[in-house]
């Protein structure tokens, strides 16, 4: 067994080393002061991450998938970020993935020594079927799990761009992605436990990552949702017909009789208020933009 003792996620943190005898209020204020460091240190990682985005945004447009690959809190933050894209963007489920070591009972509870295993990493890119559209965003923050290298290096071989996200430095431990993103969020309060500082700092960057991309890709107008599945939920039908009537004006009333002319697409409507087309030739006209809805809308109409 390797000795992990030099990660820097293993570190003791000294600032915590009496953590055991802090009431409640004073381990509050120190756990939210190492948080406050997390947007630093991301910021610090800025053209990596820029670099790991262009990279989505290009697989996106060649009609490739995201495919995150972790173990533990990683994976499951990977398969959460890829969960959440569907009801927010409108889109596949299968577009952005997540895979986690130990399979779908991995996300409620642990599954030890599935980690372990690079070959099972490697076997689930053969069952996925990276390739050359995709991109293969592995998430290890402490940097070794050998089953997020073992997908990384295998998805390599199939043609796959890859992206390799860790929370110690590239001196300390290598990888073989094409982009290596590295966030040093320093010692956990509660040592080892990278649920807290790096798990952060992952849901931040993996958050980043879908919303700037599902941006380019013209999810997104203005700072709206316009891509979203209003016939799921009454939540989801309200909101798209806010994001109606504060682009167009048009009443509450209007704006519902307006999604629902456009079959719930909310860019759809948008097209048809402000081209005063149908359903049909308003899809048409967002085909030809490759979604862009500010491409169809602006050049005639602008909105405020």
């Amino acid at each position: 067994m390797d000795d992990r003792g030099q990660l820097t996620t293993e570190h003791r943190n000294p600032r915590s080393k009496n953590l055991h005898g802090l009431s409640v209020e004073e381990a509050f204020a120190l756990i939210n002061a190492e948080d406050a460091g997390i947007a630093r240190a991301i910021a610090d990682a800025g053209d990596e991450i820029c670099r790991a985005i262009e990279l989505v945004i290009e697989s996106f447009r060649r009609g490739g998938r995201l495919i995150y690959v972790g173990a533990g809190t990683s994976g499951r933050l990977g398969v959460l970020d890829a969960a959440e894209c569907p009801p927010t963007f409108l889109t596949d489920p299968e577009q952005v993935q997540g895979v986690i070591a130990g399979g779908c009972d991995a996300i409620t509870r642990s599954v030890e020594g599935a980690e372990d295993d690079p070959a099972a990493g490697a076997a689930a890119m053969d069952q996925r079927d990276a390739g050359g559209a995709d991109v293969v965003f592995g998430i290890a923050t402490g940097g070794t799990t050998p089953y997020v290298h073992g997908a990384i290096r295998r998805a390599r071989r199939r043609g796959a761009k890859t992206v390799f996200l860790a929370c110690v430095s590239d001196g300390q431990v290598a990888d073989d992605a094409d982009v290596s993103i590295r966030v040093d969020t320093g010692p956990e309060v509660l040592t080892g436990s990278t649920r807290m500082k790096a798990g952060t700092a992952t849901k931040m960057i993996l958050n980043m990552v879908t919303t700037i991309a599902m941006v380019r890709s013209g999810k997104v107008y203005e700072n709206l949702m316009v891509d979203m599945n209003t016939a799921g939920n009454a939540k989801l039908r309200d909101r798209g017909m806010r994001v109606i009537g504060s682009l167009t004006g048009l009443d509450r009333a209007a704006s519902g009789s307006l999604l629902k002319a456009a079959g719930g697409h909310v860019k759809t409507a948008l097209v048809m208020h402000a081209r005063g087309i149908t359903r049909e030739e308003a899809g048409r006209l967002l085909d030809e933009a490759a979604g862009q809805v500010g491409q169809v809308i602006e050049p005639l109409q602008p909105i405020d």
